[in-house]
């Protein structure tokens, strides 16, 4: 295989965990790295990811980038609204760059923004790139994951998957993201204003019934706070009792007025249960769990990575994680 170059648009910490993974990799050459953080431009990424020097320097002109190096894939690893990130993501398709991006919304946009994701679609075929959303989760573990399982099954009644994670050993943007550290009552306003949860369930929800050719009915997502006992800290957060230390947050699917697929999330600090899970039911039952869990950040980034091969040799368009081959590790 021939050598990919990729350059990576946003250099948060996924971004910074896919340049480091990047750099291990015989056959992968990370071109540039944009940033529009004042904080990081100019720097040698040496200098963040705290390795030998690359002579790689952060830069916030993408334009510039675009028309100045050549490079096979942009990595878009900023946002999780696909209406916030479109531009970019466009920016690169009218450009001729293929797209993977973290961007939990993009995982099947259809569900939420179809219009946009339909003109996505023609922007990449008219350039001749692909485009697609993944990671681990949304991209992984509770989607792609219990699709590939089904494929032993004579009959399937009902898919639920679980993600239970200590949420102490996540990035601080993560840890906010479930509200850790909010009273409840902030929690649960920030919740209706469709800030405090995990982004992407629809997404998965909607995947998971289109790769089974199944038409849902109704969708519900229903997201709770998990309530401190006790005080407790992580590296970046205390908790005080009675405040909130996570989320449980729950999405379902109905087919024929029966809840056929349910995504279950408990991320917490101090979870003791740290597990993935699938179970699948029907003819035969399945249960599939990774004890101690898949980590989130490091997951993100090596699947981001392990599947740039399949996004070159893919045919043109806006393309989800079963559009194309299963990625797998490779150097």
């Amino acid at each position: 295989m021939r050598k990919i170059n990729f350059v990576q648009i946003g250099f948060g910490p996924i971004g910074e965990q896919i340049a480091r993974l990047a750099l291990d990799r015989n056959n992968l050459q990370l071109k540039a790295v944009v940033d529009i953080d004042k904080k990081k431009t100019g720097k040698d990424i040496a200098e963040i990811l705290k390795t030998p020097k690359t002579g790689i320097k952060i830069t916030p002109d993408l334009e510039k980038i675009l028309k100045e190096v050549d490079f096979d894939i942009a990595v878009v690893s900023a946002l999780s609204s696909f209406k916030e990130i479109f531009s970019t993501i466009k920016k690169c398709v009218e450009n001729s760059k293929n797209v993977i991006s973290t961007c939990e919304e993009l995982l099947y946009p259809w569900a939420n923004n179809k219009k946009l994701a339909c003109e996505l679609d023609e922007i990449a075929k008219l350039h001749g790139v692909t485009v697609l959303g993944t990671g681990v989760n949304p991209g992984c573990l509770m989607d792609f994951l219990p699709v590939i399982l089904t494929t032993v099954q004579e009959k399937l009644d009902k898919i639920v998957v679980k993600r239970f994670q200590d949420a102490s050993k996540r990035r601080l943007p993560f840890q906010k993201k479930i509200g850790a550290g909010l009273d409840v009552k902030t929690f649960n306003e920030l919740v209706e204003k469709g800030i405090i949860k995990h982004v992407g369930f629809k997404e998965s929800v909607f995947l998971i019934a289109k790769a089974l050719n199944i038409n849902l009915d109704d969708y519900k997502e229903v997201v709770n706070p998990v309530i401190a006992k006790e005080k407790i800290s992580s590296e970046y957060i205390t908790v005080k009792s009675g405040d909130v230390k996570g989320i449980h947050q729950v999405a379902y699917g109905f087919y024929n007025k029966k809840e056929i697929i349910k995504l279950e999330l408990k991320a917490f600090l101090g979870n003791p249960q740290e597990e993935d899970t699938v179970e699948i039911y029907g003819i035969p039952n399945i249960k599939s769990t990774i004890k101690g869990g898949v980590n989130g950040d490091i997951a993100t980034a090596a699947v981001v990575i392990n599947t740039m091969p399949n996004v070159i040799k893919s045919p043109p368009g806006l393309k989800t994680v079963i559009d194309i081959p299963p990625a797998h590790y490779w150097r």
